[in-house]
């Protein structure tokens, strides 16, 4: 007789489980990878049954050029949303996006203007965007200002700069060099796809693949056990915070390419609660520490399509807004959900 038999024979006798301490980490890991993946994979028939639904209420939904609408449509907030998944994964909230991406695009409109130098309108908006997701990030992880109070400031007082910018007028430049990339598309598939995509591959590689987004989730996870670990969490909130604005910058050049023009007022509006709903539809928790980028990019979609399949629907604007505040709210009663299930296993 083995020693392992003996062991197991011993502890049975004992009555003891008969299980190694081995094969319990191994169906611990298990049931934590199948958990991950349920969160990240979650939503996905919400958005198989949304597809089917508005397929069979309406003949154009499947067709290719709605298809095409609805992931341009989607493009700018997987991008806006991607950056807020930072932000959540910490434990924080960024309601400044909108306003940033306003005041971006204005700035990035008005450089394109500046004869033979349109192409500084890029890097104009990605530099106003990252500066304004810095100053958010410095006041709340230097001065320890709550991040809900900052950015609910910044949401207000950015969308001034924004007006400022464009002396409260629409800034157009019907010469956008880079128009291409709201309006191009490269092997039929559009910039903008492209673009969102490379956004949510990078995002996916540094939380996932680096020791920066291993920091980001200990941070969500447990604040103090993370800094008593060694990590810097001011310079992993500042870091968080400075993606989403630079990630705001990029929706800007997204937005005014698309539109070859940008307006402090208008532009950018209520596109932070998108964000936040696809981030929280996605499985990201908004205590913190649990979430992905996939399941972000699947409330993203979900989002594009309930919008775009209410338009074809001819429902009006009155009650998109209400059922996408709905939506919100939803989303955040699952994410209690979510935790008490967590908790009870």
């Amino acid at each position: 007789m083995s020693n392992q038999t003996r062991q197991q024979a011993t502890a049975a006798v004992a009555g003891e489980p008969a299980v190694t301490k081995r094969e319990a980490h191994a169906a611990a890991d298990h049931r934590q990878r199948l958990q991950s993946l349920l969160r990240t994979a979650g939503m996905l028939p919400v958005l198989i049954l949304l597809c089917i639904g508005f397929g069979l209420m309406t003949d154009s939904f499947f067709s290719l050029q709605n298809l095409s609408i609805v992931t341009q449509q989607a493009a700018i907030n997987i991008v806006l949303a991607a950056g807020m998944t930072f932000v959540i994964l910490t434990g924080g909230i960024d309601l400044s996006v909108g306003s940033v991406l306003a005041a971006a695009a204005v700035a990035a409109m008005l450089a394109s203007n500046i004869p033979h130098w349109g192409w500084l309108g890029v890097p104009v908006a990605l530099a106003v965007g990252l500066a304004f997701g810095a100053l958010n990030g410095g006041l709340i992880a230097l001065l320890r200002l709550p991040p809900f109070i900052v950015t609910l400031g910044a949401l207000t007082a950015v969308r001034g700069v924004a007006r400022l910018l464009g002396n409260d007028t629409t800034v157009f430049n019907p010469q956008l060099p880079f128009a291409f990339i709201g309006n191009g598309a490269i092997f039929g598939i559009p910039w903008l796809v492209i673009i969102a995509l490379a956004v949510v591959a990078c995002s996916w590689f540094v939380l996932r693949r680096t020791v920066l987004g291993l920091r980001v989730y200990s941070v969500g996870g447990n604040r103090e056990a993370a800094r008593l670990a060694g990590i810097k969490v001011w310079a992993i909130e500042l870091f968080v915070y400075a993606v989403s604005g630079l990630l705001a910058g990029l929706g800007a050049v997204m937005s005014a390419a698309r539109l070859y023009a940008a307006n402090g007022l208008q532009m950018g509006q209520s596109y932070e609660l998108d964000a936040i709903a696809a981030v929280i539809l996605g499985g990201t928790s908004f205590v913190g520490g649990v979430g992905s980028i996939v399941g972000t990019l699947i409330g993203a979609l979900i989002i594009a399509v309930l919008t775009n399949g209410l338009v074809l629907l001819g429902v009006s604007d009155i009650w998109q807004y209400i059922i996408k505040g709905l939506v919100i709210i939803g989303a955040v009663a699952l994410d209690r959900y979510r935790q008490r299930g967590s908790a009870r296993t």
